[in-house]
């Protein structure tokens, strides 16, 4: 049992992995973020088919298990996705997208869904006079998101997007299943090696453990400065 860097342990291996895992959770909630925001905007706008698109999209995703629709992504979304950009001659044939960015697009589209009706509750809960004021002032439409929605929203809609925020920390582990390093990989590889199941998955039940408590205090003080200058009941 060691955790000395290089040769003589897996300390090494334990850090990437937590890069790995940094990584993926950080550029899936960024674009799962943008994802919801559309989502937010599809729900919420007054044109129908966008309602039911994005009513859609949140049921079907949300109904799946977030392993099955990983899955369902890297073995039969992928290889179609390869064949479009094969033949419209983007990629030479033989071209085989990363598992990586594979997890990525599945967790963005899976998280996406869940902030979407987070965004969309923030939203609701701006006043709307607020917004009927900036539209007489003649503010255009991203001037009234940047300067009176989003600062407000985001308000309301901090805690939520930080429980997905954990959430997604914890399924980055679900790469492994499709040959993807990070964290819960390397611990299993290291206790599969040495046969020290217990050191190994609590070192990295620990790691996770530090990250999970390192984002709780980043959205304490994230929540702190949203809502500085309000007056609490």
């Amino acid at each position: 049992m060691s955790l000395a860097w290089g040769d003589a342990g897996y300390g090494d291996d334990f850090f990437w992995g937590v890069c790995n895992t940094l990584l993926i959770s950080v550029c899936a909630y960024a674009v799962a973020l943008v994802i919801g925001l559309l989502g937010a905007w599809a729900k919420l706008c007054h044109i129908k088919v966008l309602n039911r698109a994005g009513d859609t999209y949140t049921t079907v995703v949300r109904s799946l298990p977030e392993l099955l629709f990983i899955l369902l992504i890297f073995y039969a979304g992928t290889p179609a996705l390869t064949r479009l950009l094969v033949n419209i001659h983007l990629v030479e044939e033989g071209f085989e997208i990363n598992p990586t960015g594979a997890v990525i697009f599945a967790l963005s589209v899976i998280y996406g869904a869940y902030l979407t009706d987070v965004l969309r509750g923030g939203i609701q809960s701006v006043p709307k006079g607020q917004i009927e004021a900036a539209k007489a002032y003649g503010m255009h439409a991203p001037l009234r998101f940047v300067r009176i929605l989003f600062p407000q929203m985001i308000r309301f809609a901090i805690p939520g997007m930080g429980n997905q925020w954990l959430n997604i920390t914890k399924d980055s582990a679900l790469v492994s299943v499709v040959g993807a390093t990070e964290l819960l990989s390397v611990g299993r590889g290291a206790a599969n090696s040495t046969k020290h199941f217990m050191f190994y998955f609590g070192v990295t039940a620990l790691l996770y453990l530090a990250l999970t408590v390192f984002s709780l205090a980043l959205l304490s003080q994230l929540e702190k400065r949203a809502n500085r200058g309000v007056r609490r009941v």
